[in-house]
């Protein structure tokens, strides 16, 4: 390797290296501020020293001798703070500013910029007379930068820093000696990226070969059944052994596409585990970000992290890292109080915030909670009036003002405080995380921010549903649940429609007509689904639920990321690509069309047929008679098939459509017994199931099933064409 390609690789390894030492720095200045017993004391200068001597004799190999000085002189400064057993704030301040130019070094290095007139050469100065210098020492080379980039550029990323851009791996030891350690591998992050989009490829490609191995069964079953059409005929042995060739292919794709489906699976684990970093690493520089603005307005804080050990995605703590800086800078700057009115108060004067992360099923909720005087809400009525804005009657819908753009309620303007940005940039944030943010005030105690978000980023669980002619996707974990509207239960509240649910009345909303498209056709029963986004609740009407599917999330690119009421673009099983909608934006907008244009006009009724459905699953089972609904039938839904035989001996039925699991009575017994009663012996029953194992249909078919529909490869219209034969 020639002199310059060595320079460039010592380079690159030293910006890596510096980045974390930046972040050690930070954490131990911090822990070092806060102690006062000299002997604790003692061994944080002690951490901080040896950090010290990682990055000189780094900053030696790559010839960053501005770098190497300055950090020597920061070693003389921690020495005297260590001797005395005290440091004052002066010194602790140089210190941190110290860092600071540090880290802005790193940058000026990856960008090939000269450190000529950078802060760390206007600091070194000061470093050298805190540290006891009275002559400067010989003005030290400056680095050239080098001739071309280093292999590992470093994001440019302002105080507090971001998430590491590489992440340190350590692999399995199978071959290593008993008790040998494996030794940490980094790899930058925007490599992992790459990987993970190629695995999430992957296993797309596995979800079409499914689609492909299902439609090979469909053609399969086709050819048997017109085999059995020219039963006796000379074409039938032909077709006997194309269908068993067909069979052949069929089970050896199936096989196939289990394997790489497990590969896949496995491949996509092992990298998101890969990019999964804690909590606290996520929350790195916070501390040191409530420290400085405390500071420079006169304020103590202690800052602690709960649920710190939880691991989580490295993208979507990312994405966290803005909005909690907001919170944070905002609660100090606007919740905390003085040590002087705190003492008044009672408090202590250090005043208290808290981080803390759970999950919550496939969610994440992380809260920002302070013990400060609480919001403002006085003053936030006077905000909204002043605006012309509607003034809330209660505390709850009041304190949600402060995400509004531009709403401020600071008495002057600081460098934190004042000019109405933060909240409302904390809200379009996360809902651009598919997540939502609340908030809750306590007069004098404190305020408490709430954000919950998914767990991941690049996967999820959606309702399809059909919209104006659109194929559209809602994230599962926003819908709280599926209804059948009739017009009696639609109210018309202020002109606008809602839901009357019990007691509540919740907005309604046409879904193609907030998209913008085609509305359907008016029908006597409205498919609708209910969202959730935080608090919040919302009906959107939709022309008919569809399928519940695992789908990879996509970004829409720059070009689109701004489209209203979607946030991305989901892949589904086949392949199609669907847009996500935002339920967030969804739920702001509900409430449009009068509630008479859902529905046609009052007709003759008709008599139609009645179906007795059993699943133990609440959503299928929702799912299911949506289908059935919006087809015309009326559907009697069952729990189990105890219940559903209870209810076809009292009602009578049409036809049944059964799951085969289920508690007390399955569909194999329940189907056994409507056979065997002489009422009921000729009932058209439909098994519907995951079940699809050959010998399964075998016995469904020998308990006397109509019809057996494996939910794997399920399609309303199978399910519908179905009960249509069969009646």
């Amino acid at each position: 390797m020639d002199r310059d390609r060595l320079a460039q690789a010592l380079l690159a390894t030293f910006l890596e290296e510096l980045e974390g030492h930046v972040v050690s720095l930070n954490r131990e200045l911090l822990a070092l501020e806060r102690e006062s017993v000299p002997a604790r004391m003692a061994e944080r200068v002690a951490s901080l020293l040896r950090t010290l001597h990682s990055v000189k004799g780094a900053a030696r190999a790559a010839s960053a001798t501005l770098v190497e000085t300055a950090c020597h002189r920061m070693e003389e400064l921690l020495e005297q703070v260590r001797d005395a057993g005290a440091g004052t704030p002066d010194v602790y301040e140089l210190c941190f500013t110290t860092v600071d130019a540090l880290d802005d070094a790193g940058r000026r290095l990856a960008a090939r910029e000269d450190l000529a007139g950078s802060p760390l050469e206007t600091l070194l100065p000061q470093l050298e007379r805190a540290a006891g210098h009275r002559a400067h020492a010989p003005a030290p080379a400056r680095v050239a930068p080098p001739p071309s980039p280093p292999p590992m550029l470093t994001d440019a990323v302002p105080s507090p820093p971001a998430a590491p851009a590489s992440v340190e791996l350590h692999p399995g030891g199978g071959g290593a000696s008993p008790g040998a350690e494996a030794l940490p591998v980094r790899v930058s992050a925007q490599k992992l990226d790459a990987l993970l989009a190629r695995s999430g490829e992957l296993r797309v490609a596995t979800l079409r070969l499914e689609g492909r191995a299902d439609a090979l069964e469909s053609v399969r079953e086709a050819l048997a059944q017109a085999r059995e059409a020219v039963l006796g005929t000379p074409g039938e042995q032909a077709l006997l052994r194309a269908e068993t060739e067909l069979a052949r292919v069929t089970l050896e794709l199936a096989a196939d596409r289990r394997t790489l489906g497990g590969v896949a699976t496995g491949l996509d684990d092992e990298v998101r585990r890969a990019r999964t970093l804690s909590f606290e690493e996520g929350c790195e520089g916070l501390e040191r970000a409530a420290r400085d603005v405390a500071r420079s307005l006169g304020r103590q804080v202690r800052l602690e992290i709960h649920g710190g050990a939880l691991e989580l995605d490295r993208s979507l703590l990312q994405g966290l890292r803005e909005p909690l800086l907001h919170l944070v800078r905002n609660a100090v700057a606007h919740g905390l109080e003085s040590p002087e009115e705190r003492q008044r108060l009672g408090k202590p004067d250090e005043g208290r915030l808290t981080l803390s992360a759970r999950l919550k099923g496939s969610r994440v909720e992380v809260t920002v909670d302070d013990d400060g005087r609480g919001l403002d809400l006085g003053a936030l009525r006077e905000q909204a009036r002043a605006r012309g804005l509607r003034v809330p009657e209660s505390d709850e819908e009041t304190a949600r003002l402060v995400f509004l753009a531009g709403l401020s309620t600071a008495t002057q303007v600081t460098q934190v405080a004042g000019r109405g940005v933060g909240l409302d940039v904390v809200r379009m944030h996360v809902e651009g995380l598919r997540g939502s943010v609340e908030v809750a005030t306590r007069p004098g105690q404190g305020t408490c921010f709430v954000l919950d978000v998914p767990l991941t980023l690049s996967t999820l669980r959606v309702l399809l549903v059909s919209a104006g002619g659109q194929t559209l996707a809602l994230a599962s974990e926003s819908v709280a649940r599926l209804v059948r509207l009739t017009p009696g239960e639609v109210r018309d509240v202020e002109g606008r429609p809602a839901w009357a649910s019990g007691d509540a009345l919740v907005p309604l909303a046409s879904l193609a007509e907030v998209l913008g498209l085609p509305p359907g056709p008016p029908r006597a029963r409205r498919g609708a689904v209910v969202l959730a986004a935080g608090s919040a609740r919302a009906v959107v009407v939709v022309d008919e639920v569809l399928a519940e599917q695992e789908a990879l999330v996509r970004s829409l690119g720059h070009r689109v990321r701004r489209a209203r009421h979607v946030s991305a673009a989901a892949v589904l099983p086949d392949g199609r690509l669907s847009l996500l909608l935002n339920p967030v934006s969804l739920v702001r907008a509900a409430g449009g069309r009068p509630a008479a244009s859902l529905f046609p006009a009052p007709a003759t009724q008709r008599t139609r047929r009645r179906v007795v459905l059993a699943d133990d699953s609440p959503t299928t089972r929702a799912l299911e008679q949506s289908i059935l609904e919006s087809a015309g039938y009326e559907v009697v839904a069952c729990v189990d098939g105890a219940d559903a035989w209870e209810r076809l001996q009292s009602g009578g039925a049409d036809a049944l459509v059964l799951d085969v699991e289920m508690p007390r009575m399955d569909g194999f017994a329940l189907t056994e017994a409507v056979r065997a009663s002489p009422r009921f012996s000729r009932l058209p029953v439909v098994l519907v199931t995951a079940r699809g194992k050959p010998e399964d249909k075998a016995r469904g078919l020998q308990a006397g099933a109509s019809a057996y529909l494996v939910k794997s490869a399920f399609d309303p219209t199978s399910l519908l064409e179905t009960l249509r034969r069969l009646l």
